[in-house]
């Protein structure tokens, strides 16, 4: 799905541009998103907690908490689905049941599980769209909570129902809360995905300038 919308986010980001012209204030500053400062290039040793979340393209997930002070590292793969060993390609095809997810290992003492859980409603993506995100289409882009324990559930299911009665959504919370099963790690050419971009060509990915360009129309 991510290629045949290829073209269509590259219409989107055409537009936008012409916004930029006609609207400076507009402008795209800088590169990617500042990274957390408690950001780690690899999985600390220590016993920290995690949370996994899924909403839409990993990609886009995993770079929104990247940088979010407190969060020491991630990993992007896939979850909940019916057969073992994912592939990219398997669960593109919507037959395994599986979402796209990220793992986020955070210190506890810095954000918590419900700062993370209600960012990830609130900011990173729109949890009113069922088995899609954006021009990202399929049940493996669903919005979806997977729970570690009891304690995560209950702080999910109430965050869950502060954020519906707020009505900052005109539309209802598709977000399902599930058990975290096996998370299975994606292909490593998936992990910090926009960053190995920017580093390779040396410009921001299309995804992430479409973002950043919909934040600034929103005021965000």
């Amino acid at each position: 799905m991510r290629n045949t919308t290829f073209f269509a986010l590259l219409g989107l980001i055409a537009i936008l541009g012409i916004l930029t012209f006609t609207h400076p204030s507009m402008a795209v500053v800088g590169t990617l998103e500042s990274k957390g400062q408690d950001l780690m290039e690899q999985a600390p040793e220590d016993a920290y907690p995690k949370a996994v979340l899924a909403g839409g393209c990993f990609w886009c997930l995993e770079s929104e908490f990247r940088a979010k002070d407190g969060v020491l590292y991630t990993r992007v793969g896939y979850i909940g689905g019916t057969t073992e060993k994912p592939t990219y390609e398997t669960v593109s095809t919507g037959k395994t049941g599986h979402a796209e997810a990220v793992e986020i290992t955070y210190d506890p003492t810095k954000i918590t599980y419900e700062d993370l859980v209600r960012f990830f409603l609130t900011k990173a993506h729109d949890p009113t769209q069922l088995n899609r995100q954006g021009v990202d289409i399929g049940t493996q882009y669903r919005s979806e909570i997977f729970f570690i324990d009891e304690e995560q559930k209950d702080i999910a299911e109430r965050v869950l129902v502060e954020i519906e009665n707020s009505k900052l959504y005109a539309s209802p919370i598709v977000t399902k809360l599930s058990q975290a099963d096996t998370f299975w790690l994606a292909e490593q050419y998936h992990q910090q995905y926009y960053e190995k971009y920017e580093k390779r060509t040396g410009d921001i990915h299309p995804r992430v300038f479409f973002k950043k360009k919909m934040k600034l129309l929103k005021g965000g």
